[in-house]
């Protein structure tokens, strides 16, 4: 079985997210959703929530994802998964320099992990879950952007 690691922040998780999770499904026989934490990212939804948001808006994939809490190096996650793979999603020209850079350090600091990148869907490319987060501070609808357990999320956080 061929795994692949998908990690992120997932804050929230998107449409766009199971998007490439569903098409990675093609290549992969199984999907490890890694929610990071991160230095550079203060997350408006926990860690526990964002994993439990993530295996909701996941569940029809079944067994075939998984997903998983993270606090170490990239790398560090990547071998206690027993894989060499890992995938990220792009969205625009901005999130290929980004990812660039973070793969050649990643490779600099365990060479032999491959990195998939797989552009998001046109349908998709223009969702991000900063919009999102930023629509939903508003109390606008987010439902056509990320699934009804992530609405229902936003809608109980709203209230006094």
């Amino acid at each position: 079985m061929t795994t692949v690691v998908y990690p992120g922040s997932f804050n929230p998780i998107t449409f766009g997210h199971a998007n490439i999770v569903e098409r990675s499904l093609k290549l992969f026989d199984h999907v490890v959703v890694a929610i990071g934490t991160s230095a550079d990212k203060d997350p408006d939804i926990a860690l526990r929530d964002r994993i439990e948001l993530c295996r909701a808006a996941l569940a029809d994939f079944g067994d075939s994802v998984s997903v998983e809490g993270f606090n170490t190096l990239l790398v560090e996650f990547v071998r206690t998964q027993n894989t060499k793979f890992v995938l990220r999603g792009l969205r625009t020209v901005t999130d290929y320099d980004y990812e660039f850079q973070m793969l050649e350090m990643n490779q600099a600091l365990d060479p032999s992990i491959e990195y998939v990148l797989l552009p998001t869907s046109n349908e998709w490319s223009h969702v991000s879950s900063t919009r999102v987060r930023e629509i939903a501070s508003f109390g606008g609808d987010i439902s056509a952007f990320v699934a009804p357990c992530v609405v229902d999320f936003y809608k109980a956080q709203r209230r006094p």
